[in-house]
């Protein structure tokens, strides 16, 4: 049979937890079998799992901060082969609530929705993104710079430079300028 990717419910919160407790509970079922006397158990029904996450950055104190965020709260991805055993070992880890689709026959991802994840998991890990995003016509305040808590208007989103162009008044009149998206936030 082939490994497929799932996903797996969790606790929000407990990502991360749950992952180490089903790495050493998956260690331990092998070792169990390898004693039992079967051979090329190791990494045969579990290959991996992600906690998907991504990297923000934020302003914080008026200092740059790198932190990590979980794309998908309450959700890690498995990728195994489905079985009695499999499915026994993953619904009775502490703090899993079940798999993703059906209760008793859990939907694999396609091979391009695994592939478009994981991805978007590798990616964030190594293009830092703003940790709010923001839309043409948003209502903003400066939070950052030489015009700290003028309020303006988001003319244009340059996502990609992780910029935008703000409308705010000086003296009256509509000036434009440019911002990091972590010099704003939403008024």
């Amino acid at each position: 049979m082939t490994q497929n990717w799932y996903i797996v419910h969790t606790y929000s919160g407990y990502e991360n937890k749950v992952k180490a407790t089903l790495e050493e509970r998956i260690r331990k079922f092998e070792e169990q079998k390898e004693r039992a006397g079967e051979k090329d158990v190791r990494g045969t029904f579990i290959s991996e799992i992600l906690v998907p996450t991504e990297t923000v950055i934020e302003l914080v104190k008026g200092k740059k901060k790198t932190s990590t965020r979980k794309i998908f709260p309450g959700y890690i991805l498995v990728k195994m082969e489905l079985n009695d055993e499999t499915w026994h070992l993953l619904q009775d880890t502490p703090k899993v609530t079940g798999f993703a689709g059906s209760r008793t026959h859990p939907t694999p991802l396609s091979e391009k929705e695994a592939e478009t994840l994981i991805t978007q998991i590798t990616e964030g890990a190594y293009a830092p993104k703003p940790k709010v995003t923001f839309e043409e016509g948003a209502s903003v305040r400066v939070i950052d710079g030489p015009f700290t808590n003028f309020v303006g208007t988001v003319q244009e989103v340059r996502a990609d430079k992780r910029k935008v162009k703000v409308l705010i008044s000086i003296f009256g009149r509509s000036t434009p300028i440019e911002l990091d998206f972590i010099q704003i936030e939403h008024n």
